[in-house]
């Protein structure tokens, strides 16, 4: 029996609540990510953070018969891909940006991924835009952008560099997951967990070669514990869920609303300023996401019962 069994596909209401929940969370990773990285190195954080979620996962996929079920090559390759795309190439760079980068600066760079997701998901996923929705999508890039100028000068090209290296692999998980969400090829459990162990277990066997065996404080182990608990088995799985309804553009787009948040506790716990071009930025990128989620695209009309 499959998740998808369990958990039917969510209305429309409840798959934003979903999202707006699963991005508050991840808005948290940048400054824990930040904090861990005093205590470990930052393939070793991100390795341990994804494939100790999917062992989280793995009491729970057993319960709901997920083992049992087949999968065919090119589903397995789909897997693979996510995995890949998400925690070895996107999470991994970006854990790696991180050491160099303020975290709201690394939040904010997830702010272009729009541009790269709705090429992409007109071209392989065949979901048209709305007029208002790319009207919407521009306003969110701007009001970013306007919120990234007054740091992105000072900022490191090297930490530059990763960050676009991750939003590349990002934008790949989110158009292909996606796919297989919209699609049903499985169930919601088993489409968080086994890319976890892919591009997880991936990771962290690169970060023993590179960094070696980790000794990190129980400090440390605590940040990694919330990470996988907290910020990636349960964010995740409300995540996938929430792909049943969103397309990969609204999904996207929401992901500018993080920022804010992680701006917020920047500030708080690790002393980052905010500016006050900064907070009219947050306004701007506000009023464009809700532009985007009140013009539903032809797509979704057409899958609507």
């Amino acid at each position: 029996m499959s998740l998808t069994m369990v958990v039917p596909k969510p209305s429309r209401g409840i798959a934003l609540t979903e999202a707006v929940v699963a991005n508050l969370i991840w808005a948290s990773s940048f400054v824990l990510i930040k904090q861990g990285l005093e205590y470990a190195g930052p393939l070793t954080l991100a390795g341990l953070r994804y494939f100790l979620a999917f062992l989280l996962l793995v009491p729970l996929m057993a319960q709901r018969g997920s083992f049992k079920a087949s999968y065919s090559p090119a589903l397995w390759l789909r897997l693979f891909l996510l995995g890949l795309s998400a925690y070895t190439v996107g999470n991994g760079a970006m854990f790696w940006a991180l050491k160099t980068l303020p975290a709201t600066t690394g939040s904010f760079t997830m702010s272009l991924m729009p541009i790269l997701v709705v090429g992409l998901s007109i071209v392989w996923l065949r979901e048209i835009p709305t007029g208002l929705q790319l009207l919407g999508m521009l306003i969110g890039i701007g009001g970013s952008l306007f919120f990234f100028s007054p740091g992105g000068q000072t900022a490191d090209p090297g930490g530059l560099l990763m960050a676009l290296v991750a939003l590349l692999g990002f934008t790949v998980f989110g158009v292909l997951g996606r796919e297989v969400a919209r699609d049903h090829q499985m169930g919601v459990l088993a489409m968080t967990a086994l890319p976890l162990a892919l591009g997880g277990g991936l990771l962290l066997l690169i970060a023993l070669w590179v960094e070696g065996v980790p000794r990190m404080p129980l400090t440390a182990w605590g940040i990694v514990l919330w990470l996988a608990v907290v910020n990636t088995a349960f964010a995740y799985v409300v995540y996938n869920h929430s792909l049943q309804e969103l397309t990969a553009l609204e999904m996207t787009v929401l992901l500018n609303l993080s920022p804010f948040a992680t701006a917020l506790m920047a500030w708080w716990l690790l002393g980052e300023t905010l500016t006050a071009i900064q907070l009219v930025s947050m306004v701007v990128v506000i009023a464009g996401v809700m532009m985007v989620q009140l013009s539903t695209p032809a797509a979704a009309k057409k899958e609507a019962p």
